[in-house]
């Protein structure tokens, strides 16, 4: 049983290694325990998503004004398009009382990290280069220049998922359901820890607020 308050957990790994079914398995087993926060983009919806469900839909102009407002946690440009986490996505979920969950790239890892958020990070990794060209292969969403370049920023973003100390855990999706059992397994322990570095639900809110209001100061010197 999960007995601790809300955390942040973050999901990051190359488009195509499985995050979301991973995610839609913990969601489904789990719907008042964990709490999706949905991410902006700039890109066009793909067939059958939904705007504030799969991405909050906006416009290159609105989001680079957000960003400079201090309103992001964390952003990035993938293929000429920005993606990032707003910093009301998570406060709405950390504020229902849910764990927050991320669904971001190496990048915004790496932003992530330098908030008081203290997030469990885990990357989820295709067995192998082929494997995951074989699967976006599949998805018929790609043109063949998009999908050499998510190709090449997957090598790139296995090279520091499999770095030591960059994440607290590795999962290889070489089969869903070992995948899931080996996510939810090491979850559910971080969870059950007595926390002592202030990661609970409200301190979560007020670190998110305290972080906005420093950078929101460091911005307006610049």
């Amino acid at each position: 049983m999960v007995r601790q308050g809300p955390k942040v957990l973050v999901l990051c790994g190359p488009s195509g290694s499985g995050k979301s079914s991973l995610l839609r398995l913990l969601f489904e087993e789990f719907p008042d325990k964990f709490g999706f926060s949905v991410s902006h983009t700039t890109r066009n919806p793909r067939p059958g998503e939904e705007n504030g469900k799969h991405y909050h839909f906006t416009t290159k102009e609105e989001m680079e004004q957000a960003i400079t407002r201090g309103e992001f946690i964390e952003s990035a440009v993938f293929s000429n398009n920005m993606y990032g986490t707003s910093v009301s996505a998570v406060r709405s979920v950390c504020e229902s009382g849910k764990v927050c969950v991320l669904d971001i790239d190496v990048e915004g890892v790496k932003q992530v990290k330098t908030t008081d958020l203290n997030p469990l990070l885990v990357f989820i990794k295709p067995p192998s280069l082929a494997d995951l060209e074989t699967r976006l292969r599949g998805r018929k969403t790609e043109t063949e220049d998009s999908l050499q370049r998510r190709l090449d920023a997957a090598r790139k973003e296995m090279v520091y998922g499999e770095t030591p100390g960059n994440f607290h855990l590795i999962v290889i999706n070489d089969n869903l359901d070992k995948a899931y059992k080996k996510l939810k397994e090491f979850v559910l322990k971080e969870l059950e820890k007595t926390d002592d570095k202030g990661k609970l639900g409200d301190r979560c809110i007020r670190h998110i607020t305290l972080w906005r209001i420093l950078k929101s100061r460091f911005i307006s010197l610049m």
